[in-house]
């Protein structure tokens, strides 16, 4: 387990008066149309990438790494936090554990769901954004429209902005923003149109890293979310 960092101790001070965030980028379409909602709000920006043992790790580092050279994002941070693969419990992380086929009309939760995964992700990003005095921390969860994953609810980040809130220094000031939380999928490729979001570069699918397999339920949320919005998908599918 670890991880690779280009700017790992920053001063608080380095931050200036500049308004700094942190965004949690996955390299997904979400974390791209949050990421360019970040840079309209906000002077600089640090992205942060966590690997988790995740079948696309390798492809979803590369949608990362690109989406960071395009927003021209110098601040970047990459970890593994291989615990929740050796943990499992999900299609994600335990090949043994089939992804399933996409069900849009299920309202149960599927077996892509990693436990809990988004609170280490949020440990991570508050973490970091008090040691560079970022002051905000923004995050692409989407609530309706989505798989259904309980980590991705509102009432999930109002519970995690308390814990922030409770467990920093007294002096720290950490907001966390979910931009497109109440969105639905094809309001989000219309939002990245109108941004110029690089959605070209991003990367959904769960279990290929040449073509997406068009059939989990990421692949096809986001293709019916093209589908509706009028556009083309601009990633190649087997």
């Amino acid at each position: 387990m670890g991880g690779s960092n280009e700017i790992l101790n920053e001063s608080e001070k380095e931050a200036g008066d500049e308004s700094l965030a942190v965004c949690l980028v996955s390299g997904g379409m979400d974390s791209c149309v949050t990421a360019a909602i970040a840079r309209e709000e906000n002077d600089a920006l640090a992205f942060l990438h966590v690997s988790y043992g995740q079948r696309t790790e390798a492809r979803e580092r590369r949608a990362f790494n690109e989406l960071a050279d395009h927003y021209q994002v110098t601040r970047r941070l990459a970890v593994s936090i291989e615990h929740l693969k050796a943990i499992g419990g999900s299609s994600l992380t335990d090949k043994s554990i089939p992804v399933t086929e996409a069900d849009l009309a299920s309202r149960s939760i599927p077996t892509s769901y990693v436990p809990f995964r988004n609170a280490h992700l949020l440990a991570i990003a508050t973490s970091w954004a008090e040691v560079i005095a970022a002051r905000r921390i923004y995050v692409g969860a989407v609530a309706e429209d989505s798989s259904g994953y309980p980590d991705c609810r509102p009432e999930f980040y109002q519970a995690f902005q308390a814990t922030i809130d409770a467990g920093t220094k007294p002096e720290t000031e950490i907001e966390i923003v979910t931009p497109i939380i109440h969105l639905r999928k094809s309001e989000i490729v219309r939002k990245g149109t109108e941004l110029d979001a690089p959605l070209h570069l991003t990367w959904s699918c769960y279990q290929a890293e040449d073509r997406a397999c068009g059939r989990c339920d990421s692949c096809a949320l986001r293709l019916r979310a093209f589908l509706e919005a009028g556009q083309k998908d601009p990633i190649a599918y087997a």
